[in-house]
């Protein structure tokens, strides 16, 4: 076996984890959920770990993009088509976030004491 297909596997098994995770993440967020005691809860519970399930899944499938682009093909082309990949990707993932906790990525939680 080359590194190549080596590197080719690892990807596809970091992509089957990214699938997976946002699978397994809204069918537990799913069963959760209906313990939720009102509707409103249910959804908003619902909607918060499917999210972040689809963000994690996310991030693993950018990862194994770039594990597949940089050590398989590092042609002009392709790190162009993965550039776009990951802005897409990137977009969704902020959007997700602002989403699920009603604040940017970069923003520091309501809980938080501010930094001196």
């Amino acid at each position: 076996m080359t590194f190549t297909e080596i590197v080719e596997h690892v990807g596809q098994g970091i992509d089957a984890a990214g699938v997976a995770v946002m699978v397994v993440g809204a069918v537990a967020a799913a069963v959760t959920v209906a313990a939720s005691r009102t509707a409103t809860d249910r959804y908003r519970r619902f909607r918060r770990q499917l999210g972040r399930s689809i963000l994690l899944g996310l991030e693993l499938l950018v990862a194994a993009d770039i594990i597949r682009t940089v050590a398989v093909t590092p042609t002009l082309g392709s790190v162009a088509v993965l550039a776009v990949i990951v802005l897409i990707r990137t977009f969704l993932s902020f959007s997700l976030e602002l989403e699920v906790s009603g604040r940017w990525p970069w923003q520091k939680p309501d809980d938080q004491p501010p930094a001196a």
